[in-house]
């Protein structure tokens, strides 16, 4: 039986970035993973999607350069194309994944993991066929997407009709009608891209707004964008069946129907923490993900957990550093995972970018905090680039301490421009220590620092 330092279940983002960093401190490291390095951001989630997305902003271009002086005709989207090269990029990042883990001493089993027993010295973990101790292990299983108890659904995820992230993603033919369920990131960035391609899309959700917990100001915007492009939007609407070519759903107390061609179901995701042997070392779950402290440790001495699994924020830059923290502590050095500057992107046409508090969250807290927006047309590249654009930037400011708390943007280039604002709540920085740093010009981001100057 071979004998590991650490042994990590899972090779998604907190599962891999913690091996390569393990295995670089000089533990003897390895990875168990069933599916494929990278777990469900890489293969079926976060790169994927944003390649399918670049596509579509691309023949957006095309079809709307006519606004910027340039004559395109004949523009077309080919989606066997789009796909392909989506497989392309994702083959490219996974191997690049598997020299990582390589170069780092790390073993790779590719199979599924269990953990068999507690011992006084470790743990003993069945790695497909083999047995392999470990001294600590990191359960880094990720998340899977939640089907409800929805009559049809699950019928219509097996015969196809219905799709799930994994499905959607590898999708060679337009449809001509897309039903997604649920406005959340995932539903509404699949939405934007087949809107973009050719699709009636509808969006049918439960709540009175898109987009989760995102400022609802922003939500509103982009909702507004997007329904301007054609998507149709069914809010506060309860799906009640998915039948035989159609979706129905309770509307002001009336069933109601949208005809599909296919449907996308993107209610959200639970933690993936069945079958791999959590009861026999007596792991503690909450309401079915594993539970944590501020270390990653989990109850039982030796077990860390990071990423979706346990529940905390179901990000992929999340699990990056809930794995570094777990890492950091198994070699004895002090960190903890702090989660009020975890910033947030929704990669469609306009992005949004938001980090910290929102104004709704501000005053859930009852936080003294001053609101300070601006129009990024206060940017001029903004204006140079987005005919007639309503982006906007919030800013909550905690008017003691005169702190950031969170920022929040829907605009071009918001999701590289967010992580200044996270590292500017992150640092604890001061409104007036902010406005001493110089941004280039022009840029959009500048909006940010014309914001710093419109704090009271």
């Amino acid at each position: 039986m071979e004998t590991f330092d650490l042994v990590i279940l899972g090779g998604g983002p907190a599962g891999y970035n913690a091996a390569e960093k393990a295995g670089a401190a000089g533990l003897k490291t390895a990875v168990i993973e069933k599916r494929a390095l990278g777990g469900v951001c890489l293969n079926e989630g976060c790169i994927p999607s944003k390649s399918l997305l670049y596509s579509a902003k691309v023949y957006d271009y095309a079809k709307h350069a006519s606004s910027y002086g340039v004559t395109v005709t004949g523009a077309s989207i080919d989606q066997k194309f789009v796909i392909n090269r989506k497989n392309g990029v994702v083959k490219t990042l996974v191997s690049g994944i598997g020299m990582k883990m390589k170069k780092c001493g790390v073993k790779v089993y590719s199979c599924e993991g269990f953990i068999n027993a507690k011992t006084p010295d470790g743990f003993e973990i069945k790695a497909g066929e083999e047995v392999v101790f470990a001294k600590q292990i990191l359960i880094a299983t990720g998340s899977v997407p939640v089907i409800p108890p929805i009559p049809g659904l699950r019928e219509g995820v097996d015969s196809g009709f219905v799709m799930t992230n994994r499905e959607i993603l590898d999708l060679e033919s337009i449809p001509k009608k897309l039903v997604v369920i649920g406005g959340g990131v995932i539903g509404l960035e699949m939405a934007s891209y087949y809107n973009s391609v050719g699709s009636e899309v509808t969006v049918v959700e439960m709540l009175d707004h898109i987009a989760g917990p995102t400022d609802r100001e922003i939500s509103s915007i982009l909702q507004n964008n997007y329904a301007a492009k054609g998507i149709k939007f069914e809010l506060g609407c309860k799906v009640t069946a998915v039948e035989d070519g159609r979706v129905r759903y309770e509307k002001d107390g009336k069933d109601t129907f949208a005809e599909a061609d296919k449907v996308l179901c993107s209610i959200g995701r639970r933690a993936q923490t069945a079958d791999i042997g959590l009861e026999n070392i007596n792991v503690y779950t909450e309401r079915g993900a594993i539970k944590t402290d501020e270390q990653m440790k989990t109850n039982i001495a030796g077990v860390y957990a990071a990423g979706d699994v346990n529940g905390v924020s179901m990000l992929a830059h999340t699990a990056y550093r809930e794995g570094e923290v777990a890492v950091n502590n198994i070699l004895g050095k002090k960190d903890r995972m702090r989660y009020n500057a975890i910033p947030s992107v929704i990669y469609t046409n306009p992005e949004v970018g938001a980090v910290g508090e929102t104004e709704e969250s501000a005053k859930q807290k009852n936080l003294d905090v001053e609101i300070v927006k601006l129009t990024l047309n206060y940017s001029g590249r903004y204006v140079a680039e987005n005919d007639k654009g309503d982006g906007i930037l919030k800013m909550i400011v905690d008017k003691k301490y005169r702190r950031i708390l969170g920022v929040h943007m829907i605009g071009s280039y918001a999701s590289e421009i967010i992580y200044g604002a996270a590292m500017m709540i992150e640092t604890e920085a001061t409104i007036d220590d902010l406005k001493e740093v110089v941004f280039p010009h022009p840029t959009v981001c500048e909006v940010i620092r014309e914001a710093l100057f419109e704090v009271k």
